[in-house]
C-alpha cells in the first residue's frame, strides 16, 4: 500500500531545513554591482537569507536591503544577513576576497562557463550586475571566474533576482554533492525548533 503524502509544515519543515544547514560546510556570499531596483534587492534578500548566504556586499549604486520597498519585498527577512557598502566594484571584490571568499560572477559573456562545470563547493562570493548593463567591465575583469545559467527557451536571459536564486541553489547543490550525505524530509531529526529561525524563510515562505 503506498503511503500518504504529507506536507510539512511548522515544526517539521524547521527539523528538516536544519538537517541541510549542517551538512552545508562552505560559505557563500553575494555582491552586487549596481543593482538599483529595490523589488530585485528584495528579492534577493529574501533568497539569500533561504539560502543561508553569510554576507552581501553593495558596490556602487546598489540600493540597500533597507530600503523602504526593498524591505517591503524581503518580508523583514533583511534581519537575518550581514552587508556592508562599497564605492566601487573593485572595493567590493577586494573586500570579498580578502575575506576569504573565490569571487564568481553570474553573466552571459565571453569567457563563461556554465556554472553546473565551475567548482562552487568552496566558499563563494557571487557577483550580479545591474539589471540592463550586468556587471561591469572593471567587476568582470576582477572575477575569479564566470559562470553562467544555460537557457533552452525563446526567452535570452533572466531577472536578477531569478538568476541569484538559481545560482545560489547551484552553489549549495554542489557542497551537498560533495558531502556524499543528503537528508530527505524524513530524515529529519526529531529535535525543538530553533527559536532563531523564521518561518517566513522556509520553503513554505518562499513559494509566496
Amino acid at each position: 500500500m503506498t503511503r500518504p503524502i504529507h506536507q510539512l509544515r511548522g515544526t517539521e519543515l524547521k527539523r528538516l531545513h536544519r538537517t541541510w544547514r549542517r551538512r552545508s560546510d562552505s560559505r557563500l556570499a553575494l555582491l552586487l554591482d549596481d543593482v538599483g531596483n529595490p523589488y530585485n534587492v528584495g528579492s534577493i534578500t529574501r533568497s539569500a537569507a533561504a539560502f543561508g548566504v553569510d554576507h552581501l556586499y553593495l558596490s556602487g549604486s546598489s540600493v540597500s536591503p533597507r530600503a523602504p520597498k526593498a524591505a517591503k519585498t524581503a518580508l523583514g527577512t533583511d534581519r537575518y544577513l550581514q552587508w556592508s557598502e562599497h564605492a566601487t566594484i573593485t572595493d567590493a571584490i577586494a573586500a570579498a576576497r580578502a575575506d576569504g571568499y573565490r569571487v564568481v560572477g553570474i553573466e552571459l559573456a565571453d569567457p563563461a562557463a556554465p556554472m553546473a562545470d565551475l567548482d562552487l563547493a568552496t566558499d563563494v562570493c557571487l557577483v550580479l550586475g545591474h539589471e540592463e548593463r550586468g556587471i561591469s567591465a572593471a567587476g568582470l575583469s576582477a572575477c575569479d571566474a564566470i559562470g553562467y545559467v544555460p537557457l533552452i527557451g525563446r526567452v535570452g536571459s533572466l531577472n536578477v533576482a531569478t538568476a541569484a536564486a538559481i545560482a545560489c541553489y547551484e552553489v549549495r547543490r554542489q557542497g551537498w554533492s560533495a558531502s556524499g550525505d543528503a537528508p530527505g524530509a524524513q530524515d529529519a531529526p526529531d529535535e525543538a525548533g530553533d527559536s532563531d529561525y523564521a518561518d517566513d524563510v522556509g520553503a513554505r515562505g518562499a513559494a509566496g
